[in-house]
């Protein structure tokens, strides 16, 4: 890709920590890119250090998005703009989807990218299933609306893969432990850098290990799907609650999407369920 870039917005994902992967392309897109949306500077700055390049940057975030981005989304029609994150595949736990909307509906070119992203690097390390994957982010911080997130998801028949820090990671295995019951987990940390590891475990183990022992760096959380039998017993309170809003049907289909159980069983059971009522 060493021809200019065509106007449009380019999704580049960077290094997690190992700039060895950086790929050819992301390489030359950032190169030739006529500006860089950035989430800082500094951190992009190193990247292009690394490349021997200079690139016009603008900063891109959650405090600035709402004003910067329709000057951005007009100079798609004339210019390349590629849009960055601090490290990994950018619209991953971050504003940019909102970019890349506002590009599409003003009738832009959008390309992408792709590399290195933590939750799937996290998902290949951990030995959980990877058919079904669900991607949590950051939870809450604090411990109310952290346990009620949680309570969310703990019949989504997928892993659960979400981002924490180093300080409250035993409080987050904590109460992962407490809303979800003890499940096979995985913590992984320092990707892709030399001090990478992934701890695994059930969630009891882990909470006990990192309660009083904080580890350091970015760290993906990974959580095993409920057992079947776990999400079997909770359908019916599931389809309880769904009836109360629903018809039988939508109903059934409702916990059918929650838990991945089979829709026609699940309407038998609510015809049951509303005819006891």
């Amino acid at each position: 890709m060493n021809a200019p870039l065509s106007p449009g917005l380019y999704i580049v994902a960077t290094p997690i920590g190992n700039l060895g992967d950086l790929t050819p392309r992301a390489a030359s897109v950032l190169s030739h890119a006529d500006v860089l949306c950035v989430e800082d500077s500094r951190v992009t700055g190193k990247l292009l250090n690394h490349l021997g390049v200079k690139r016009s940057m603008t900063n891109y975030h959650d405090h600035n998005a709402d004003a910067v981005r329709p000057g951005l989304v007009a100079r798609m029609g004339s210019e390349s703009v590629a849009l960055v994150s601090d490290a990994g595949t950018p619209l991953i736990s971050d504003p940019g989807y909102k970019l890349v909307r506002d590009a599409r509906a003003a009738g832009h070119n959008v390309v992408t990218v792709p590399g290195a992203c933590a939750a799937i690097a996290g998902l290949t390390l951990a030995g959980l299933p990877t058919d079904r994957f669900l991607f949590g982010g950051f939870l809450p911080v604090k411990a109310k609306a952290k346990a009620d997130a949680i309570a969310e998801l703990a019949h989504v028949p997928a892993t659960l893969v979400f981002y924490e820090s180093g300080p409250r990671l035993g409080a987050t295995l904590a109460a992962l432990l407490n809303v979800l019951g003890d499940r096979d987990a995985a913590v992984a940390r320092e990707l892709t850098k030399a001090y990478e590891e992934c701890v695994t475990g059930t969630l009891t183990d882990l909470a006990a290990r990192y309660t009083d022992a904080p580890p350091k760096g970015e760290i993906v959380v990974l959580v095993g799907p409920p057992a079947v039998r776990e999400v079997a017993i909770d359908s019916d309170a599931a389809l309880r609650e769904a009836l109360t809003r629903l018809s039988v049907g939508r109903a059934a289909s409702e916990v059918a999407d929650a838990t991945g159980l089979d829709r026609r069983t699940l309407y038998a059971r609510a015809l049951e369920l509303k005819g006891a009522a």
